[in-house]
């Protein structure tokens, strides 16, 4: 792109604060980064070395979204200067990365002509999907695609969990967090190992991060079973949810601070005394000069403690306080992502209006 291009390209941005789709020119033609993408999706098919496939990154599936919802899926190319030369020819406002499949997305019609099944995925990566829309009846300074300061360390508590259970649980070592674009973070785990796992083999280890049951209508969350919590889950509580529960959400959030606040709190307590109790004593406490931070954190002590006191005498109290932190706290993973291998997921550094 020549400086005059460039300056004509400038002068047809009218309002710099809007998105335009001339940005995405100047994006797609200065800074994007091809080769680092194609280095990265060749996992060292680079025909540098003996035994390479040299057909390994033009098998892997790419989509575009063009201007007006246009999707063109199956895109695939053999070499980076390819991939940047169809980019650069669309400008597409959403990139999507797919599996690597046994043949050539872009020729698939020719192999189903033959009458054989072999399109078929046989590698992806591992990838998880944490939306900051899916807090948004914990959090209460922002919705919807909004996000702030106050609400963003949601997504550090929950990244923090899952990396964790990834190399610990699972003995992954490749595992890469992005921004996802727009309101939250996605994750690529790319060791080869995972690369491989069939759909069931995902599809059980999404299973593993499940804790949340119900619905929207449900007050309750966090299903939290048995008499104890799951080693996985009690090394998540005790090293990163409940010092962020007790810290930093209360801090930012202040989730006992007023009764419509309070109330989702009490609806998880399955005793209706120590419901009664709880709402009566903060209702007639006495107007407080304490900041809505203070009035929280003092809240939930005095919760903890009835709970404590009670628990020996309601079995179903066990895990109440465990159960009130991970429904706040815990990752919200939308787990039909992470399942299936030929589903796509926009792709880290592409531009998302």
């Amino acid at each position: 792109m020549t400086r005059e291009e460039d300056m004509n390209m400038m002068m047809e941005i009218e309002n710099p604060d809007e998105f335009n789709v001339h940005y995405l020119r100047i994006y797609y033609g200065k800074l994007f980064p091809y080769t680092d993408i194609h280095k990265w999706l060749s996992y060292g098919h680079d025909g540098k070395h003996p035994g390479c496939d040299d057909f390994y990154f033009g098998r892997r599936e790419f989509s575009f979204t063009l201007e007006n919802d246009v999707y063109l899926r199956y895109k695939s190319f053999k070499t980076a200067s390819a991939m940047e030369d169809a980019i650069k020819a669309n400008f597409p406002h959403k990139i999507d990365i797919g599996a690597v499949y046994s043949v050539d997305p872009d020729k698939r019609h020719a192999y189903a002509q033959s009458g054989t099944n072999v399109f078929t995925p046989v590698e992806r990566e591992l990838v998880f999907d944490i939306d900051i829309t899916d807090y948004d009846d914990v959090r209460y300074c922002c919705s919807g695609a909004d996000v702030c300061s106050k609400c963003w360390p949601l997504m550090t508590v929950a990244v923090k969990v899952i990396d964790s259970s990834l190399r610990e649980d699972f003995g992954f070592k490749h595992i890469l967090w992005v921004f996802s674009g727009r309101r939250g973070v996605h994750c690529w785990v790319c060791d080869a190992k995972a690369r491989r796992l069939t759909n069931e083999q995902r599809s059980a280890v999404a299973e593993y991060f499940r804790v949340y049951k119900g619905n929207e209508n449900n007050a309750r969350k966090a299903a939290l079973m048995g008499h104890s919590l799951h080693p996985f889950l009690a090394r998540s509580y005790v090293d990163f949810l409940k010092d962020f529960f007790e810290g930093e959400l209360q801090a930012t959030q202040s989730i006992f601070s007023s009764k419509d606040k309070y109330e989702k709190i009490l609806e998880m307590i399955s005793d209706e005394d120590i419901q009664s109790e709880l709402r009566e004593k903060w209702e007639n406490a006495a107007r407080s000069s304490l900041s809505e931070e203070a009035i929280s954190r003092t809240r939930w002590e005095q919760l903890k403690n009835t709970l404590h006191s009670k628990k020996q005498k309601a079995p179903s109290l066990r895990m109440c306080v465990e159960e009130i932190v991970f429904t706040f706290t815990y990752p919200r993973i939308d787990l039909e992502v992470s399942k299936q291998m030929n589903h796509l997921l926009k792709a880290p550094f592409c531009v998302h209006p």
